[in-house]
């Protein structure tokens, strides 16, 4: 039940959203005044949530940043889905979350970790028969990493389903802590809370991080349509952490 209300809830904290309703708000009511306000209430939240400035000074604060790793090999990096899809056909794609898939490569072929852990299954509302870490699993084996060093969770639907079903394989498979947590930086502030509830200790290892460094210039205070759909994420990790720590 908290998963679909989660799904269908995300609509309503979208800026875009507001954008659009005090838009048609405007086209609708028949006050003048009323009129004007609505108008310039969504002039000014497309303003401010498609401003560049603005949002990738949130993105610096809110992103998490990486963290030394001990030098003896970990028992297992625990990479988080997300990172892939599937087309009509039911074949499975990369988008633009891979470098959560590359990461964790890179940590096991450099001998950082023994053992990779995916975890993912399907998150949509009407899940198809795709499973994310079947697919990985594969595309993992196509690398060379040998299925004895992969762990297949492909049960859970959203990241505190990663935290509770990751522990239980964990545990089964006696590989001791502490764990390398793979995910993306917006998504690792909210992802060390919940792994950290269900009592697992890891090693945050943020990656996909979508602004460059903290420098800004003059090109940031034109509106671009980019920055509203990465508030999009953003706003969905902060109430989503919210959530999570008042729960």
């Amino acid at each position: 039940m908290f998963f679909v209300l989660s799904k269908v809830l995300l609509l309503f904290i979208l800026p875009f959203t507001y954008v659009v309703v005090f838009l048609i708000a405007a086209l609708i009511v028949k006050n003048p005044l009323r009129k004007k306000k609505y108008f310039v209430i969504s002039g000014a939240l497309l303003l401010i949530f498609s401003n560049p400035f603005l949002y990738n000074r949130f993105v610096h604060y809110w992103d998490t940043q990486p963290v030394p790793i001990k030098s003896s090999p970990y028992s297992c990096v625990i990479v988080l889905g997300g990172f892939s899809g599937a087309d009509k056909d039911g074949n499975g794609f990369f988008n633009t979350a891979a470098d959560r898939f590359i990461q964790a490569l890179k940590l096991y072929t450099e001998g950082k970790a023994t053992h990779i852990l995916i975890s993912g299954g399907n998150g949509q509302l009407m899940p198809g028969p795709y499973r994310e870490s079947d697919w990985v699993r594969k595309q993992l084996i196509l690398f060379k990493v040998p299925d004895s060093c992969i762990i297949v969770e492909n049960r859970s639907r959203n990241t505190l389903e990663n935290a509770a079903f990751s522990k239980t394989l964990l545990q089964e498979k006696r590989l001791q802590p502490p764990y390398l947590l793979v995910t993306s930086a917006f998504h690792m502030r909210r992802s060390i809370g919940i792994f950290k509830k269900e009592k697992m200790e890891i090693t945050p290892y943020p990656c996909n991080y979508l602004a460059g460094n903290n420098d800004w210039s003059l090109s940031e205070f034109v509106p671009d349509p980019g920055p509203l759909s990465g508030w999009n994420i953003y706003i969905k990790e902060v109430v989503g952490t919210l959530v999570n720590y008042f729960k």
